[in-house]
């Protein structure tokens, strides 16, 4: 399949990429009720891309069961109203299948979340994201990077073997390391999204990135689409007012190694009264006396 097939697949990741969060009810079950709500939310707040399975959405502590759930919900809620990007991973065999699931629900993409080993090789990465890619060869493909030390080259060796590969979900807090690992692989061969949302989407448009992820969009969608606005303008000065308005949320989720990254956006929809704000172990809720600077931020955004 040619590039030119992809052509949409290219458009939805230079956008707002949101990354939904997965409710859960009172028994620990997931509260589907709640989850079509934010997504109708994040639809009707002009959200046109949307991930299902991603970080913000707890993947690693749900089962195989619960990611297919929120893969159907998701796809039967947004209809043809959003593309959806859904998360894969974990052994080859479970990501292949995931993948496949996702085809024949009419999913567009897969976004690869990083192998998840104590011993990654550089070819080794390839051949995952290979297996993976190359199983679903009608989907767009974009591997999400967090390792530091993958050069471009492997991305620009990766995509020669599947031209499926369409974009990347860049999550290295390096933006002069980005800038280098895009060109070595290929400015314009691929959608570059700043995986990091919108605290470093300023730097990474700046070397070239045109997309980026948001967890913070489940709780303020204007926020999310004023950053782009402004940074698909050029208007830096505009993104950075974003920037600051964000600034102290972003500060929170990103403490003590992110370790409240879901937990946070989960309090901030629970003070809004849209969820609850339970997450799932080894996350945990936000302390009571932490709790009021969240919901004060949240409220602040509804104005």
């Amino acid at each position: 399949m040619s590039s030119v097939a992809f052509e949409t697949q290219r458009a939805a990741l230079a956008d707002v990429v949101a990354i939904p969060v997965t409710p859960f009810a009172e028994d620990g079950t997931i509260d589907r009720a709640a989850h079509r709500a934010l997504l109708r939310r994040l639809l009707d707040g002009g959200i046109t891309t949307l991930t299902p399975n991603g970080n913000t959405g707890e993947f690693y502590a749900l089962t195989p069961e619960e990611r297919r759930l929120l893969t159907e919900s998701t796809i039967e809620e947004a209809g043809d109203r959003s593309t959806i990007l859904v998360g894969v991973g974990h052994d080859v065999p479970t990501a292949v299948a995931s993948a496949r699931h996702a085809r024949e629900l009419g999913a567009q993409m897969v976004m690869v979340h990083q192998p998840v080993h104590p011993y990654v090789s550089q070819g080794g990465w390839v051949d995952y994201h290979r297996a993976i890619a190359a199983a679903v060869p009608e989907l767009g493909v974009v591997p999400y990077i967090r390792n530091a030390q993958l050069p471009g080259e492997r991305l620009a060796e990766l995509a020669d073997a599947c031209p499926n590969v369409v974009g990347v979900k860049y999550a290295v807090p390096d933006a002069a390391r980005f800038a280098a690992f895009a060109r070595d692989a290929g400015l314009e061969r691929f959608v570059w999204v700043a995986g990091l949302a919108e605290p470093y989407a300023p730097s990474y448009f700046s070397a070239g990135a045109t997309g980026f992820t948001s967890g913070l969009v489940n709780v303020a969608p204007a926020v999310s689409l004023n950053m782009i606005e402004a940074l698909r303008s050029g208007d830096y000065p505009a993104a950075m007012k974003v920037w600051e308005q964000i600034r102290r949320f972003e500060e929170l989720r990103a403490a003590n190694g992110s370790a409240n990254n879901v937990t946070v956006v989960k309090e901030a929809l629970a003070s809004l009264g849209l969820c609850r704000r339970e997450v799932r172990p080894p996350s945990r809720p936000l302390p009571e006396d932490e709790r009021s600077e969240v919901a004060a931020i949240a409220a602040g955004w509804s104005i």
